[in-house]
């Protein structure tokens, strides 16, 4: 155990030292690039005004133009060091402004977009990706690969400007008098009713049975949403959110460990039940506690509670029972939480800021409302936070989609899954077990690069948007030859990117027990 101990924590510190490397030249190379490139001075050169000498001469003395590039990348990366005492320096910007307040301002507004997008686009793809794998050449499997190449071949922009007009501008033009067409009835239904189908797949019978079935359901919700004005006032209620919860512990007991486990089953419907018990007191917390802190000790005493709850229904394999427990607690309390939201939607919607058009085509929030209303406030947040994340998430998981599929397909013609089969363990075993856990290996080296990476890259989305994040402070750097600003942002989504990487070496070891560091040459 020691051994094994001392050897991760030199392979760590050997891979820390290879990125510090990679950080200091990359970073090096940048810099004098960029300064080489553009002159600060240049405009002031072009000026007729009589002080064009004394502004030069303080300008050159501000930003320490006098200094040869390779020099100054010292000076400025000795500031930099001062983050390992608390006190990072990465110099002023041209605007007179420290660069670390305004990475502190942008750092947090992207992590929130890339977060969200990164999070449902990997589920969502990874889920989908395997759906069409296990479904090889089904109806499902060639509308996704068609969705998905389709998604690909998008720009962002483009799909950016279009939810823009059509879940935006439209939707908030619909809100004035939300009466849902017939026609919109039938189709969302027609659609909705070839989706399931296809997920469900079987037989011809069965495929028309889930096809009408999908299509009574859709149609009908559709319409009583249009009669009932429940897109003013949406709402769920603790009898929707039980049927849901109960959906949700079939579902995930079936994804963990089988429905022919009992104890789990029982766990997982014991813990759907009790978040209906608590759908009135966790209200009245919401009503009468506002704010993440109360949020965060609810999720605290729900996952003790399902962490009990797994204990007291399983005797033997009690992780996985656990497991199941806990995730189903939390998917079911993330019911009661999106409830709240939805009572938040209309005394949001009938602000004076907001007037009924909810939906916000810019910025990261409604700098007119009053934000005294934590839940207002929140959800205001989530409405601006709904189309950018949407559009790089419509993106993002068309790649996730094929990769998915194609890596699972892969690993289920290894050798190791047919001894599997043939041993005779239930396929849902063989799959869940045996075949995802290795099809995420390859997944988690993409996940942690995109996640790196567009918090970088967003630039596009954040232009589209109007919101003010890193892909904004670099546009700024680049057209105002701001080099401590750009090299600021440089320094950041490098930093992350390396350590992405580092992190996609650790999740090797854990997804895969065949890579043990200095096992072998």
């Amino acid at each position: 155990f020691e051994g094994n101990t001392r050897t991760m924590v030199a392979f760590v510190l050997r891979r820390l030292g290879v990125l510090g490397v990679i950080l200091f030249g990359s970073s090096f190379i940048l810099y004098n690039v960029a300064a080489i490139s553009g002159d600060p001075t240049a405009d002031l050169r072009l000026s007729t005004d009589p002080n064009r000498d004394f502004l030069i001469a303080a300008l050159t003395r501000e930003l320490q133009l006098d200094v040869p590039p390779p020099l100054r990348y010292f000076l400025w990366l000795k500031g930099v060091l001062g983050i390992f005492v608390g006190n990072p320096n990465f110099g002023m910007g041209r605007d007179g402004s420290a660069v670390v307040d305004s990475l502190a301002l942008a750092i947090p507004v992207t992590l929130r977009l890339v977060a969200a997008a990164t999070i449902f686009a990997a589920v969502l793809g990874i889920m989908i990706g395997i759906v069409t794998a296990l479904r090889q050449y089904s109806r499902f499997d060639y509308s996704m690969t068609f969705v998905a190449f389709l998604l690909f071949s998008l720009p962002v922009f483009w799909v950016a400007v279009l939810l823009k007009e059509y879940l935006a501008i439209s939707f908030n033009n619909f809100l004035r008098e939300p009466q849902i067409p017939i026609g919109w009835i039938i189709g969302i239904g027609l659609v909705s009713g070839l989706f399931w189908a296809s997920v469900i797949g079987g037989t011809r019978r069965t495929f028309w049975l889930a096809y009408a079935a999908a299509f009574a359901i859709s149609s009908s919700l559709v319409a009583i949403f249009g009669v009932t004005g429940w897109l003013l006032n949406p709402s769920l209620g603790p009898i929707v959110i039980l049927a849901l919860s109960i959906g949700i512990a079939f579902g995930v007991t079936q994804l963990s460990v089988g429905l022919i486990n009992k104890a789990a089953l029982r766990a997982s419907l014991t813990m759907a039940g009790l978040s209906v018990v608590a759908f009135y007191p966790a209200n009245w917390v919401f009503d009468n506690y506002p704010g993440a802190l109360s949020i965060f000790l609810m999720v605290c005493v729900l996952i003790t509670t399902a962490v009990f709850v797994g204990l007291a229904f399983s005797k033997v394999d009690r992780a996985p029972i656990v497991r199941t427990s806990i995730i189903t607690a939390v998917l079911s309390a993330s019911l009661v939480l999106v409830d709240k939201f939805m009572q938040t939607w209309k005394p949001y919607m009938e602000t004076d800021a907001i007037n009924y058009r909810p939906v916000p085509t810019v910025g990261q929030r409604n700098d007119l409302l009053d934000t005294s209303d934590y839940w207002i406030s929140s959800l205001d947040i989530v409405t601006h936070l709904f189309l950018p994340t949407l559009a790089l998430t419509l993106i993002g998981f068309a790649g996730y989609i094929r990769f998915a599929r194609g890596t699972l397909l892969e690993v289920l013609n290894q050798d190791y899954i047919r001894t599997a089969r043939a041993k005779g363990l239930s396929e849902r075993t063989v799959i869940m077990r045996h075949a995802f856990r290795n099809t995420m290996i390859p997944i988690a080296t993409i996940l942690v690069a995109d996640f790196a990476g567009v918090i970088g890259g967003a630039f596009i989305t954040e232009s589209v948007f109007a919101w003010s994040g890193m892909g904004t402070l670099a546009l700024q750097g680049i057209r105002g030859q701001d080099l401590n600003l750009l090299m600021g942002v440089f320094f950041i989504t490098a930093t992350l990117a390396v350590l992405a990487n580092f992190v996609a070496d650790l999740l090797y070891s854990a997804l895969d027990p065949r890579i043990r560091v200095g096992s072998g040459a």
